[in-house]
């Protein structure tokens, strides 16, 4: 999928749904003109491509009828992945920040921005599609499955715990024990998930287990390394070591 691209790396990937002025708002939040775009392809996010990726994990309902996500990504050589988001109400920067290293994506300065106020969600969609444009290198399906379902359970988790930063946190922490430990089977996830919960202080239901458990078990299967989930989330990781 072509994406807005210039000499210096940036893509963004603009929702196909935007008015002429939520466009305009868009691209200001983006710091971006018209001009700058006038000499580069042209991609747009559809509502479709946001229900085919997001639609085995959100209702047709929350998902909406409008693709509004916008999204600009600038690639760097060092320094981990940073996300700034502008009108995104529900997912935060540290949820795209492990969903993207869970998709494969490094060292990259993210925004995610919207025209009004929504959950942003599908932002992820547009930010691994201008991701793939930027570097040529192809995100397996699954890895943007498992990205979009980590996405999804942290906020569902957020939701139900009261607390995003610990939402994310866990997260992180378990990911960090599947990966660094080779973790495949249900029992040894588990006990990674009641550990991890533990060390930040979580009671979590059966429900809200077996959702987590339900990624990991996909990013088990994935070639992550440790080191760079450290590497790319620095911020997050930086909050566990402060948890001890």
């Amino acid at each position: 999928v072509p994406a807005f691209a210039d000499a210096a790396g940036t893509y963004v990937a603009l929702g196909a749904d935007l008015s002429a002025s939520q466009r305009a708002t868009v691209l200001g939040l983006l710091d971006l003109t018209e001009e700058q775009l006038a000499d580069m392809d042209v991609v747009q996010i559809t509502n479709e491509m946001e229900k085919e990726m997001l639609g085995s994990y959100l209702p047709a309902s929350v998902i909406g009828s409008r693709a509004l996500s916008c999204v600009r990504v600038e690639k760097k050589n060092s320094g981990g992945i940073d996300i700034t988001t502008k009108n995104i109400s529900y997912c935060t920067e540290g949820m795209y920040q492990n969903a993207l290293i869970t998709a494969g994506i490094e060292n990259a300065d993210v925004i995610v921005a919207a025209p009004m106020n929504i959950s942003g969600t599908a932002g992820l969609v547009g930010a691994m599609e201008a991701y793939q444009e930027i570097t040529g290198d192809e995100i397996s399906d699954e890895n943007q499955d498992a990205a979009v379902n980590e996405i999804v359970a942290t906020g569902e988790l957020a939701d139900q715990i009261g607390s995003s930063e610990n939402a994310e946190n866990l997260m992180a922490l378990v990911k960090q024990d599947v990966v660094a430990n080779d973790l495949t089977s249900e029992d040894d996830i588990l006990k990674a998930i009641d550990d991890g919960a533990a060390q930040i202080g979580l009671t979590l239901s059966d429900e809200e287990k077996d959702s987590i458990l339900s990624v990991m078990k996909k990013i088990s299967s994935l070639d992550l390394d440790v080191d760079a989930l450290k590497e790319q989330a620095s911020g997050i990781y930086d909050r566990l070591k402060e948890l001890g």
